[in-house]
């Protein structure tokens, strides 16, 4: 279970660096306490995270004769999201301005926005990915800890640095973490099969 808590938490941090969900942390938090934010994140990461899980922990015990495949399926797929990254995920005017409008409690007007953005994000298809493989409960809390993390980096620095972030260096650093991730799931595979 450790394993795969650290493994995950690290694979989603730097998934989420340059994530459209930064961009909506550091918006929130410039409407609402820092504190209300990142509980709406934990809430709606748990239960998007927690879905994500059981999808990958059911195609992993439906496929475990086929573990090699799997590996080399998963690296693909972090190839896959290395390409994502790089192509960069931005939050449109619109997010933002829905953002800076909410109304309502803080805690559900972040815990929504963070759930819809979170269903078929690069995070959610990673921590499926990961869940496949890895132990389910130390996924599941190791993604949303990742996520979390990186959501509340994103508030510090924003609001240290503001519109000063390199972000060339974040989504390249971010891409070249998954390839290598990719690397070492396709060698695993290839010498399983």
């Amino acid at each position: 279970m450790w394993e795969a808590l650290v493994l995950s938490t690290v694979v989603i941090f730097v998934a989420e660096l340059g994530d459209k969900s930064q961009l909506m942390a550091m918006t929130f938090a410039s409407r609402y306490r820092a504190r209300d934010v990142l509980i709406g994140i934990t809430a709606a990461t748990a239960i998007v995270h927690l879905a994500s899980v059981g999808i990958g922990y059911w195609v992993g015990e439906a496929f475990s004769d086929y573990q090699g495949w799997i590996s080399i399926a998963a690296g693909v797929a972090f190839i896959a999201f290395a390409l994502w990254t790089l192509r960069g995920d931005e939050l449109t005017e619109d997010e933002a301005d829905k953002a800076r409008k909410s109304t309502g409690k803080a805690l559900v007007a972040v815990g929504v926005a963070f759930f819809l953005a979170e269903l078929g994000d690069k995070t959610m298809l990673a921590t499926i990915t990961l869940a496949v493989r890895e132990d389910w409960f130390g996924v599941w809390i190791g993604s949303t800890v990742g996520m979390v993390a990186a959501d509340a980096l994103a508030i510090v620095v924003g609001f240290l640095l503001g519109k000063r972030l390199p972000e060339k260096f974040i989504k390249y650093g971010a891409a070249a973490a998954f390839a290598i991730f990719a690397v070492i799931l396709i060698i695993e595979g290839v010498r399983t099969v």
